[in-house]
């Protein structure tokens, strides 16, 4: 079922390839938005206050009528919050933390319809393979996941060669949990 089109408040190609995996109908408006968050949110809340900002200001850009989907993806090991990667040094030593171990994706999500907000984070557990530093090396060179939180995208080889096991939804690690987003957007409508 499709539903009414919506804005993507984000310039991520992995959340427009899963909307248009999804046959739902958008477009795509984003703005430069302070990523930064109060240090007393936990994790899940930290997520969804950045969505919810990157959403208020394409809000403020477009017909106050359309139903606006802003994300934002963390990925946290051992307590530790891993962003983008800032160079190539950043990305070995976010994969050589990641290799072995697991660790959470959390997505949070914010939808915002004229009169209405839906909000909330989706977590998967992923479980990687150990991994050499010539896998991590070659990983990062062949692939610059300079753009990608946690320096890595499950659906690139990493992912088929890297990771051992997830619990939860596969598409939240590619950073938007599309299932949910619409049952979110079916509910909006309805009301």
């Amino acid at each position: 079922m499709r539903t009414n089109s919506i804005i993507l408040a984000s310039q991520s190609p992995r959340r427009k390839q899963l909307l248009e995996w999804a046959a739902q109908p958008f477009e795509v408006v984003v703005s430069n938005t302070d990523e930064s968050f109060p240090e007393s949110l936990g994790f899940s809340a930290a997520a969804i206050h950045i969505a919810r900002n990157k959403a208020l200001q394409v809000q403020q850009k477009v017909d106050s009528e359309k139903i606006i989907l802003a994300a934002d993806t963390i990925v946290i090991c051992e307590g530790q919050w891993l962003g983008k990667p800032a160079d190539r040094d950043d990305a070995l030593r976010m994969l050589g933390l990641l290799s072995g171990k697991s660790h959470e994706v959390i997505t949070g999500v914010v939808i915002l319809a004229a009169t209405n907000e839906r909000s909330f984070a989706e977590t998967t557990r992923v479980h990687f393979h150990p991994l050499t530093p010539e896998q991590i090396a070659y990983y990062v060179d062949e692939f610059q996941p300079y753009d990608k939180a946690g320096a890595y995208a499950i659906q690139e080889w990493i992912g088929v060669t890297g990771i051992k096991s997830i619990e939860g939804d596969f598409y939240n690690v590619m950073g938007l949990p599309v299932s949910r987003v619409m049952q979110e957007l079916v509910f909006l409508e309805s009301q």
